[in-house]
Parts: C-alpha cells; structure tokens; sequence
C-alpha cells in the first residue's frame, strides 16, 4: 500500500521540522541550508514557513503516519518570474527509500504547480547525487548547467547542477 502523499500544514510543522534537520544532519552536501542554522531557529518559523504563500510544502507517511519524505514548491513574488517555481527541500528518509515516494512527491508538486499555473520548474541538485538526479530526469527535468563551488561543506566544495523543467508548451 502506498502511504499517502498530501500537502504539509502549519500543524504538521514538528514533524517537518525534525525531517529537515535530520535530512541536513544527513546530507550536508545535498542542501544549501546547514544544520547549525536551522536547528538554531525558533520551531515558529517552520509553522510560518509551512503558512507561507509562496512556499509549499508536500510530504510523503508512512503506514504509522509519520512523516517520511518531502519536497516544496518554492514561488516567485517578481512578476517577471511568477511563471515558474523552485523545487526545494527534496528528501525521503532511508528507511523509507525505494518505494517510489520521491517520484509520488515530484508528480504532487508538479499537479500543483500546473493548478496554480506555472509552466516552469527548476531546481539545484548536487553534481554526483546519482540517485536524484535519475530521479529529476525521470520526471522530465534537463540539467542545462553546473555551478563549480557552489557550496562549501566541511572545507570541500561542491558543485550544483541546474536543472529545468517545462510544465506547459
């Protein structure tokens, strides 16, 4: 049985809160945020970020009900950019890995972000991080450059592919 896959609300903020500092405690590399910061914040700025306008947030739970996965839509306030959304936040936790919930949560944003009507997504995913990006290409994002340096974990470097996708001709 797939666990069910719904959008993320203000109540949900102590669990989505956990999630993201365990995916930044166990995937520095994979996110521009860094655990130090965001353990450091007050837990009221998960409930506002999950009451956002311009953020939304999708999330994956398992038979339990615990909160295994997520990823978020982040908007464009520019009007020259209000066509297109960032995916962020991209994580599923290793014990529930392999059951298709990335591709479930990719598939919610998009439904969303067509709704809502924007025609593009982009995204930043680590050079090397072969499992997400099959994952992106799947989904029909294109990588259409590499930032070298992008961002620095532990004194190494790391370089972020951009990736694209078009929601509508």
């Amino acid at each position: 049985m797939q666990p069910p896959i719904r959008r993320l609300t203000p109540d949900d903020a102590p669990a989505y809160r956990a999630l993201r500092l365990r995916a930044l405690s166990e995937h520095p590399q994979a996110f521009t945020s860094d655990w130090e910061d965001a353990s450091a914040r007050p837990p009221s700025e998960s409930r506002a970020r999950l009451a956002s306008a311009l953020v939304s947030f999708w999330g994956a739970f398992d038979e339990s009900g615990a909160l295994v996965g997520m990823v978020g839509l982040e908007c464009a306030a520019r009007a020259k950019e209000r066509h297109k959304g960032v995916v962020v936040a991209m994580y599923v936790a290793r014990e529930a890995a392999g059951r298709g919930l990335g591709r479930e949560l990719l598939r919610a944003l998009m439904a969303h972000a067509t709704d809502i009507g924007l025609t593009d997504l982009v995204l930043t995913v680590t050079e090397g991080n072969a499992p997400a990006i099959h994952l992106y290409r799947e989904a029909g994002f294109i990588a259409f450059g590499t930032e070298p340096r992008a961002i620095v974990v532990n004194g190494r470097a790391h370089a972020k592919v951009h990736m694209h996708r078009m929601l509508s001709p």
